[in-house]
Order: C-alpha cells, then structure tokens, then sequence
C-alpha cells in the first residue's frame, strides 16, 4: 500500500486511532432518545455494507493506526452473522482491542459465539432498574431478560462489563443511586452519560442532567475514589465507590465535552465515516469501494474525513443541522 507511513492524525494534532463500526441501523428496542417510534424508512439491505466490506475497511483502518474497534447498531446482534464477523475481525493483525455495544436482549443467544471471538469487553444500555420504567425506556417489556443476561456474561467472565445509563430529566433520574449501587456489589461498570440533542427531539424537552447533579447524587453513597485511566479508555471519568467491587463513571458530552482529545472515527452502517457524532461532516467510503478502487484509494478516503474533524461539536445546533437519530449513527 503506497500509503504505508500514513496515520490518522488530524489538523489539530490529535491521533485517531479509535473506529466505531456501526453494522446496521436496526434495533430490537425504540429508546426515547435513540430509536423512538416513528416513520421513518430504515437502509435497505443493499444500502448497508456487507461484512466483507466492512472488513476490508476495517483493515485499512488499522493500516493507518486504529487500534481500537467498538461494534455497534443499531443492535449489532440483530444482524445475522454478526460473530462469525467478530471473529473475522479479530483475526486482523495490529487490532488491541475489540468491544460490542448491546442493549442485551439478545446476549444469551449469541454469548457463546461473542467469548469464542475472543471479545471481552462488553458495554451494555441500561437505563432503568424497574421493569415498568424500563418498558417506558425502550417501548419492550425486556427487562428481565436484559436483567438476566447480564448476570449470565458475569458468569462467563466478560470483563469490563459496562452498563450505560443516559440520564433522562424527569424519566429516570430518580434511579442514580440504585444504578450507581450496583458498583458496590457486583464488577459492573456503571457509566452515567448527559443526553446529547442528537435527532429530533419532542417540542418541549426538560433540560438535561448535568455531571455535577448526578455526581452529588452517586456521593450520597460514599466517597468516589478516583481511577487511573488506562491507554484504551474512553471519555468517562472513572472512580470506584469506597469498597465497591465496580467502578462508577461519568460521561459528560454537554457540561464539559471532551472534543480536544476526541480519537474517534465512525463507520456508519451505509458506508459513510463521520468525524464528529455533533456533525454531518463525513466521506462517502462505499462508493469508491463498490467501483473497485484500490486499498490506497480507499485510505485516502481515510485521510480526508480526518483532514475534515472538526475542532469541537457546535454548543448548540440549529434545527436545520440536527444530526440523525443516534441508531442511525452507531452511537
């Protein structure tokens, strides 16, 4: 490849070595803030990339410099083949680190091929501990099912485990503390992350809640301890509850975002890589592939989406550049 010496590192000197795959645009839940009811038309099958698309831009990725890959949707298990395309992708030299993100309704079924792909990492959506509410949530009446399919990737050893909460202003905010309590019992991750005005959000929204609210409410539990961040990790700050077997992490995108040392590139499920998950800044990918353009002309591709990353996602957006809903984007 003529581009051999090339990385991924943008007009503000920041190296992206992060991709987020997103492999389809469809999920078994309708989240309030990611996959609400609506009428609008999904991808269709031959708008999404095929694995072995996807793969090959994969390795091109890493070519560059990825070194991390997280798996995303939609739901990525609702996608039939989706481990047989884990263990593909694992088997790319120079790849560190592979993670899925699933909101566990299918976990059972697939948690034997997801450990044979030698996927650990697991970030799993949860935003309720109450049945009713958790229904309210997603639109399903899954909970129970999520429930127990957590404690089974426990048992089978998946670690870090990450349950994710977007934080809902009058749905379930009043649940901080007993999500944060799972951290004192059990090895979970629990991260609480500000709802982003990502697609078209209700007439009248309530203001998010902010870190700071949501911190003061986790101390009511006990002293936060910190915790050193590792090479791999993401945005979230990281502390432990004092004698807590998990950790607690906080994820602020709105009150203090994180965009100057964003490492990230998504691919999304119709071939576009996005830059900025605030942005409709992105390069078509798909195209050039499906002409038949070579592995250099594809990483060129690469290299003008990093050319374009913006510097910071815009502190407030007009209608007019409200980016899609976030199960079109992979999160």
């Amino acid at each position: 490849m003529e581009l051999e010496k090339n990385r991924l590192i943008d007009s503000y000197k920041r190296r992206l070595d992060y991709l987020r795959i997103s492999i389809t645009d469809r999920c078994n839940l309708n989240c309030l803030y990611c996959n609400p009811l609506s009428t609008e038309t999904k991808l269709l099958h031959k708008e999404i990339l095929r694995y072995e698309e996807i793969l090959r831009i994969a390795r091109i990725g890493v070519h560059l410099g990825i070194t991390k890959i997280r798996v995303t949707g939609g739901e990525p298990l609702a996608r039939k083949g989706c481990c047989d395309f884990l263990q593909q992708l694992g088997e790319i030299d120079g790849l560190k680190d592979i993670s899925l993100t699933t909101n566990g309704v299918l976990l059972n079924e697939h948690i034997d091929g997801i450990h044979a792909a030698g996927v650990k990492r697991l970030n799993i959506s949860l935003d309720s501990l109450n049945r009713d509410k958790y229904h309210q949530i997603t639109g399903h009446d899954v909970f129970d099912r999520v429930w127990a399919n957590i404690q089974l990737a426990l048992a089978r050893g998946f670690s870090p485990i990450k349950l994710n909460m977007v934080v809902q202003s009058g749905i379930n905010d009043d649940e901080i503390r007993e999500l944060a309590r799972l951290s004192l019992n059990h090895p979970l991750h629990v991260r609480f992350i500000e709802q982003m005005p990502i697609g078209k959000p209700p007439a009248k929204t309530a203001p998010p809640v902010l870190v700071p609210a949501i911190r003061a409410c986790v101390e009511s539990l006990g002293e936060l301890i910190p915790v050193t961040k590792a090479a791999t990790d993401g945005p979230a700050d990281r502390y432990r509850l004092r004698g807590g077997k998990g950790e607690i992490g906080f994820i602020s995108p709105v009150s203090n975002h994180f965009c100057s040392r964003c490492n990230r590139l998504r691919l999304t499920s119709d071939g576009r890589l996005l830059t900025c998950l605030l942005s409709d800044i992105s390069e078509d990918i798909k195209t050039p592939l499906r002409r038949g353009l070579l592995d250099n002309d594809l990483a060129a591709v690469f290299l003008r989406a990093v050319g374009r990353k913006p510097f910071s996602h815009p502190e407030a957006l007009m209608p007019s550049q409200q980016p899609e809903q976030m199960v079109s984007i992979g999160g």
